[in-house]
């Protein structure tokens, strides 16, 4: 798996849009995933299928990212879907962890991801954050894991806490 460069390749044109994840994706890397995404609401796309099979893990910031894209789609007319497809043990543990299999489909099959991932061929690229900005980026993925799952607010009200301070003392 190629852990030096991990990458997003998405297929915007595919219905549902297609999105493989490659690699170890985290918050140093995730950027260009939720510019991704925010484009895809803007122009009408409500659907998206994620291909986790070459992913060799993530961590709750990325989860925070997908966990808003399906509150995102959820409140979207007309609503949304979001599917979490051929996750690995681990990261499906992750996911059901943080109660992302509550807001967003997981197959545990090869059906969406063959259907839907196939064409994923386009690598995502977006600029680097600078310091308050990832701080924000963060920030915003812990409070929509939060906001997917009460449970999450003790998990992460420490990691929020310490990001709202440095959210704060910048702005």
């Amino acid at each position: 798996m190629p852990e030096d460069n991990p990458v997003f390749l998405v297929d915007p044109y595919s219905s549902p849009v297609a999105v493989r994840i490659t690699g170890r994706a985290s918050f140093q890397n995730v950027v260009p995933l939720k510019e991704f995404l925010k484009s895809s609401y803007a122009t009408g796309k409500r659907d998206f299928v994620f291909d986790f099979s070459l992913c060799s893990g993530m961590d709750s910031t990325v989860l925070g990212v997908l966990a808003g894209c399906a509150l995102e789609l959820r409140r979207l007319e007309p609503k949304g879907s979001l599917v979490l497809s051929r996750l690995s043990d681990r990261n499906l543990e992750l996911v059901k962890n943080l109660g992302l299999h509550r807001i967003a489909t997981v197959d545990t099959g090869n059906g969406a991801a063959e259907s839907g991932g196939g064409g994923a061929t386009t690598a995502l690229s977006a600029k680097q954050l600078n310091e308050l900005e990832n701080a924000r980026l963060c920030l915003e993925a812990h409070e929509n894991l939060v906001a997917a799952d009460s449970e999450n607010q003790e998990k992460f009200q420490d990691v929020i806490a310490y990001l709202k301070n440095r959210v704060e003392d910048e702005a």
